[in-house]
């Protein structure tokens, strides 16, 4: 069953159970300062608008490019910059910035395709060896 609170904001438990993390992994995020939620409760816990779960989504996805919390607390910030300017003062440093990120993002799908590759030969061979057939690979 879906907790909304009369503001449209949700309990923890639920949002974990909606990005697939931990209610631990979700409350380090708030201690950290990475993803804080929107609001509390009169009895203290912690709430989430759909802003605060996108922006979980977003960090989460982050994960495999190995970045540390202070180059996500950075990306984030560059993202939310961009958000909020205009064109002009300073949107070309920020999307500079932005773009490293990138290209970073796209340099890691290209080893983990590389070692994608190379664990479907491993599984080719094995499946060739389990067979009784030559090793053709």
């Amino acid at each position: 069953m879906r907790r909304v609170s009369s503001d449209g904001m949700r309990q923890i438990g639920e949002v974990a159970e909606t990005v697939g993390l931990s209610q631990r992994t979700i409350r380090h995020w708030d201690e950290v300062d990475l993803v804080p939620p929107s609001g509390r409760s009169a009895g203290g816990f912690r709430l989430y608008t759909e802003a605060d779960i996108e922006r979980l989504r977003l960090v989460k996805s982050l994960k495999p490019l190995d970045l540390s919390l202070e180059e996500i607390r950075e990306l984030l910030s560059i993202r939310d910059q961009l958000g909020l300017l205009s064109e002009g003062g300073g949107i070309e440093s920020l999307r500079e910035r932005l773009s490293t990120y990138a290209d970073r993002a796209e340099t890691r799908c290209l080893d983990l395709r590389a070692q994608l590759d190379e664990i479907e030969r491993l599984a080719r061979r094995l499946r060739n060896e389990a067979n009784g057939e030559a090793d053709i690979t």
